[in-house]
């Protein structure tokens, strides 16, 4: 972690703190997702879900994992700096997105999760906070702690995603 200097906290949540960080060497900005969880062992921490998807996934629309560090049994992952998320950007806008604009938004969502798919995975908690952007032009999925591979065995999670965007059939226990 010597290799990086903290610029401020980003956020909090369920499973770690983010910090904004500056790279001592190079100065560019990165994220810095520290996970609450001890890790005591390298491969106790490289079979987490979020690093096997994120080492697989190499696509424009999908936040780009830097390294890993492991350091006194805490985990620490680096990613690529964007400046906020979708739903900041809709908070903080004056005026609704024109048309042309939510299709692109939505563009590099769609491609971003293609991708996903393509390779195997499924996200499993997309939300606007967990699509981070540098601005409407450029659009990025990110938080993939909750991912997973489709050919995973059951047993399989009910509740994963956050409430407000769960699916109907999930909020009511359809089974069809």
């Amino acid at each position: 972690m010597n290799r990086y200097v903290v610029l401020q906290q980003l956020g909090d949540g369920t499973y770690g703190s983010v910090a904004l960080a500056q790279r001592r060497d190079t100065g560019e900005k990165v994220a810095i997702k520290r996970m609450k969880r001890k890790y005591y062992s390298w491969d106790e921490a490289m079979n987490l879900r979020e690093v096997k998807s994120l080492k697989k996934l190499n696509h424009a629309n999908i936040v780009k994992l830097r390294e890993v560090i492991r350091e006194n049994d805490t985990l620490y992952f680096v990613f690529e700096y964007m400046r906020g998320n979708l739903y900041q950007l809709i908070r903080d806008a004056e005026r609704p997105f024109p048309e042309p604009v939510l299709r692109n938004i939505l563009y590099q969502v769609l491609q971003g999760l293609a991708h996903m798919h393509r390779h195997g995975f499924f996200h499993r908690d997309l939300k606007p906070e967990n699509l981070l952007c540098a601005g409407p032009e450029l659009v990025k999925i990110a938080d993939l702690g909750l991912a997973r591979e489709v050919r995973s065995r059951p047993p399989y999670t009910d509740y994963v995603s956050t409430r407000w965007y769960r699916a109907p059939e999930v909020l009511l226990h359809d089974t069809h």
